[in-house]
């Protein structure tokens, strides 16, 4: 069983609609419940806060501060992690820029919030996920890095390299300056950048269909075959030495091209992630809704046992409406299935009684007018 890790306080000021909230935690499971728009995603986006990005909503830090609130935001987070207990503060402070936060771990500035990976990972489902088979690539590719963030983190840094390069070769592009030295550094670092980005995303996949296999029978919930496509596609067996000359090679090659799209056309940031209904034999896009939501709650709770499996430590898990549209029955495998998970997990829902198959393997609380009641 991997190590718990689970938060056993949580302080809000001014974030969102809560102008002060505190949460005592023992460990278990949380259940939040209440109306529609009483705050319970709220409080489970400050909790995905506790991870580099900008959490489950992905929204501009001074969006979140509470509206008529004088200063920024803060969240204040003590937990038992990874390297022991811990810990976190984060937010912004009034005047301050706001394309950046502060983190605090243990008192002191962290350099990156890269640093929040040594104490926690963190996943989430939500239901603004639902359509994810069906919408833009962008979201997929969003999604599959998110995946392979939580087993290696360093992934995210280098995602960010290779746009912050891609950025300054489309530049010179697009202003016809085609130094060939210039463009030739740019373009190795980002030969280099991105095939390890795409090795990455290619192992992590690996990883997840061999677990995904090994559990097919004991499973309540459909699985998903997983590929990727359009970037280099049934390539990666190769060394990656020579899939770096082959992309360096590429750039090279489609300059003019590139610079008549006025983008780069061939690259990681062009990748797609192809789900099938693994027992349907079906693309997840054609399934029908319910057999989406399935397949997606699935899949998140296989990548919730690799990253336990390999991390030895469990993540927490962020489940907003979770138990919506499941029957009594499915509902209650799914607990099952989450609490051998070995971690906390935070769910929410506006009926307390979706919740009863959990037992005493959950704290309950009232969400209410940006208020908690234990």
């Amino acid at each position: 069983m991997p190590h718990k890790v689970s938060l056993s306080r949580l302080k809000l000021t001014d974030f969102r609609n809560y102008a002060a909230a505190s949460l005592s935690l023992d460990g278990r499971h949380a259940v939040l419940t209440g109306d529609n728009g009483a705050g319970k995603t709220n409080l489970m986006e400050a909790v995905s806060l506790l991870s580099p990005g900008r959490g489950l909503r992905r929204a501009a830090y001074g969006h979140i501060t509470r509206v008529g609130a004088a200063g920024g935001f803060s969240i204040f987070a003590a937990l038992d992690g990874m390297e022991g207990e811990v810990e976190i503060g984060t937010g912004i402070e009034a005047g301050e820029e706001t394309t950046a936060r502060r983190l605090r771990i243990n008192g002191t500035p962290a350099k990156t919030a890269d640093e929040l990976t040594d104490h926690l990972r963190l996943l989430w489902l939500i239901p603004a996920m639902d359509g994810l088979f069906t919408g833009a690539s962008s979201d997929r590719r969003r999604f599959l890095d998110r995946l392979v963030v939580s087993l290696d983190p360093a992934h995210g840094r280098r995602a960010s390299d290779f746009e912050r390069a891609m950025r300054s070769r489309n530049k010179l592009l697009d202003d016809g300056r085609f130094d060939p030295s210039w463009l030739a550094g740019i373009e190795e670092q980002m030969a280099s950048l991105g095939i390890a980005m795409a090795l990455a995303r290619q192992e992590m996949l690996g990883l997840l269909t061999r677990l995904t296999e090994e559990t097919l029978e004991s499973s309540p919930f459909p699985s998903a075959s997983l590929q990727l496509s359009g970037f280099m596609d049934g390539q990666f067996s190769r060394p990656s030495v020579d899939l770096e000359d082959d992309y360096r090679v590429m750039l090279a090659e489609s300059r003019y091209r590139d610079a008549g799209a006025g983008r780069t056309l061939e690259g990681p940031h062009r990748t797609d992630l192809v789900v099938h209904h693994r027992e349907k034999a079906m693309e997840a896009a054609r399934c029908s809704t319910g057999e989406q939501k399935a397949l997606l709650v699935g899949l998140v709770l296989a990548h919730a046992r690799l990253v336990g499996n390999l991390t030895g430590h469990a993540p927490i898990l962020l489940l907003d409406e979770i138990a919506a549209h499941l029957d009594e029955n499915r509902r209650a495998a799914l607990f099952d299935i989450i609490d051998g998970l070995g971690g906390q997990a935070f769910m929410t829902g506006t009926d307390r009684g979706m919740f009863t198959a959990l037992g005493d393997r959950a704290q309950f609380f009232t969400v209410a007018d940006g208020r908690v009641f234990g």
